[in-house]
């Protein structure tokens, strides 16, 4: 197939939402982007549309998508990652192979331009049940290094909420919480496989932006609230539940500061934030786990009430 390829712009997002239906036809995965979505995540600080994404069109037809993000910093390595979009009908080893060139060429000027000198790492992440692409990728060198699994809970069926530690008492977050919550994420995630700090300017388009439900999102400050100990964030994404039918609380973040934990802190957080979500309405709760995660989240999620739904790989190459 001959294609003509351009970089994309936001006018192309509702393409890209067509695309994203087949490709959730044929390969589930829980995840329905409308044009909205897909318009949010083309205006992050880390994707350049001109020079760091590409769309392949069969005449008006958009059958292929390629965009690479780069990272808020090198610690010590800049983690370049790719999404990409294909067409079920079109997928060949030509469609891969120009696709895994395109990445790493462009994940190359990418990285020259915002960190020269520190290593290079080439990120991807698949479905389970997206084959051709896990197939692409090890063709081109990528090795499978980390696993990951999407949790669902029944808000109906919570085993019993256990009690904070005395003293700890969960506030809603607020605006002026924001940047103390930006650095104590960035500080509870340090030295996680596959994880940066993040910017101001990311934190509020990834994390506090469009999707972001502050009532739902609970944190434990310091006495003299000048210091966020442990938090639970919270998102809704409408576009899954035009779909599903289904109101679902996404946890998009949990975490303690180093000295509070092995207290049970942010899972009696997290139940509180399920239990009020209940209250809301919502019918269920999702969030996402490293398997390998050294404090064992999947067991620590599992005693909160949720369990595996499905799983993703991680695949990373050396620039």
């Amino acid at each position: 197939m001959d294609l003509t390829w351009r970089p994309l712009t936001l006018d192309d997002t509702p393409a890209m939402a067509g695309l994203v239906a087949l490709m959730e036809r044929a390969e589930p995965t829980g995840e329905h982007h409308d044009a909205a979505d897909l318009r949010e995540m083309l205006s992050s600080p880390n994707v350049d549309l001109a020079t760091a994404s590409t769309g392949g069109w069969d005449g008006d037809r958009l059958v292929a998508t390629g965009v690479v993000l780069r990272r808020d910093a090198a610690n010590p390595a800049h983690m370049v990652r790719f999404e990409a979009l294909t067409h079920p009908e079109c997928r060949d080893d030509a469609l891969g192979e120009y696709l895994m060139s395109w990445f790493a060429e462009t994940a190359d000027q990418v990285h020259e331009k915002a960190f020269p000198g520190a290593p290079l790492e080439l990120h991807a992440a698949t479905h389970e049940g997206q084959r051709w692409l896990a197939t692409t990728l090890e063709r081109a060198g990528f090795r499978h290094l980390r696993s990951f699994v999407d949790m669902r809970a029944d808000l109906a069926a919570l085993p019993e909420r256990p009690p904070l530690p005395e003293g700890v008492e969960p506030v809603p977050y607020e605006p002026r919480h924001d940047e103390l919550t930006r650095l104590a994420c960035n500080a509870a995630f340090d030295g996680h496989w596959g994880s940066t700090e993040r910017s101001p300017e990311t934190w509020r388009h990834l994390v506090t932006g469009r999707d972001f439900l502050p009532e739902l999102s609970f944190l434990v400050l310091s006495p003299a609230e000048d210091e966020v100990l442990a938090f639970v964030l919270s998102s809704y994404f409408a576009s899954d539940e035009a779909v599903t039918g289904v109101r679902e609380l996404h946890v998009s973040h949990v975490g303690t500061r180093e000295p509070l934990r092995g207290r049970g802190i942010a899972s009696a957080l997290l139940r509180h934030t399920l239990a009020e979500a209940e209250k809301r309405g919502y019918e269920r709760s999702s969030l996402g786990v490293d398997v390998d995660n050294a404090h064992r989240a999947v067991g620590v999620y599992e005693r909160c009430g949720y369990r595996v739904d499905q799983s993703w790989k991680g695949y990373v190459r050396l620039g």
